[in-house]
């Protein structure tokens, strides 16, 4: 028997009567077999976010693009932005990484063991340590230094890559350098950075030992969205390591590392299975 294609419809709109019934009914005309349905509503803005995955049950379901424009008028009444997507393509992305690799190690183990919905086309870096890492899994490897007169230049590299390796997601991986405005405006939600502390308390440089200095209890990382707010931007996912006053500076950043990659992980699988929906400064993620 022929496996079943499976599908991916989100969407955001003004909240109303009938809201979640309309789009189903829609998927059910269509042939479609709905196999997972979220919705949320925020209160303060009724506005109204919903995800559903859906299977061609009988064999006969429009292909996506015909789909869409199906679609299209009943999104207009509703004034929804919607996007349908074909659960069975892994999102093609690009990882950015500096000096530090655990991110970058986790990332591509999960890769290649099958268990995240990526298809990695390439790794960057501003340095060349982690080329021999990123070859060893069959990948290219681009390395392009910057400098603060370079900047301009080598983000324009930057921005070819992703052109030319079709690319939907930019992973800062312990990327650390500071992405320009325009840079930021140009990968609004669609690239994902890890900070290594819990955002929204010690930003900037050095968060473990500001941690330290202050006696926290807990330590851990948060992956967001990137914005040219520096550390502000929505947060997707927040992993935690309860610690005590025994516990060094040097030590902490051995234990966020583990933090770091945990929560970088869960973000880009959720952003790959179009989990995650902005709304705001905040974000709904249907886990």
């Amino acid at each position: 028997m022929a496996a079943k294609s499976n599908y991916i419809l989100t969407l955001t709109a003004p909240d109303c009567a009938g809201l979640v019934a309309t789009v189903a009914s829609f998927l059910a005309e269509q042939g479609a077999f709905i196999t997972e349905a979220n919705h949320h509503t925020e209160p303060r803005l009724n506005v109204a976010f919903l995800r559903f995955a859906f299977q061609d049950e009988k064999g006969d379901l429009p292909d996506i693009k015909s789909l869409r424009l199906a679609f299209e008028p009943i999104a207009n009444a509703l004034k929804a932005s919607s996007e349908f997507n074909d659960a069975a393509t892994a999102m093609p992305i690009i990882i950015a990484v500096s000096k530090f690799g655990h991110c970058l190690h986790d990332l591509l183990h999960r890769w290649k063991a099958g268990i995240l919905p990526v298809d990695v086309k390439a790794v960057i870096s501003n340095h060349e340590d982690m080329r021999s890492f990123t070859e060893w899994h069959g990948l290219p490897f681009h390395h392009l230094p910057i400098t603060k007169e370079t900047k301009p230049q080598q983000e324009r590299k930057i921005k070819a890559l992703l052109d030319d390796y079709d690319v939907e997601l930019l992973v800062l991986a312990r990327y650390m350098q500071i992405l320009s405005k325009d840079m930021c405006r140009h990968l609004s939600g669609r690239a994902i950075n890890i900070h290594h502390s819990f955002l929204p308390s010690f930003k900037g440089a050095k968060p473990y030992s500001q941690a330290y200095d202050r006696g926290v209890k807990m330590i851990g990382a948060t992956a967001h969205y990137v914005t040219s707010d520096l550390d502000e931007g929505p947060i997707i996912e927040q992993a935690v390591e309860r610690v005590d006053h025994s516990v060094s500076p040097k030590e902490l950043v051995n234990i966020g590392r583990d933090t770091e990659s945990i929560a970088l992980t869960r973000a880009v699988r959720w952003h790959a299975e179009r989990r995650v929906l902005l709304n705001g400064h905040r974000t709904v993620i249907f886990r």
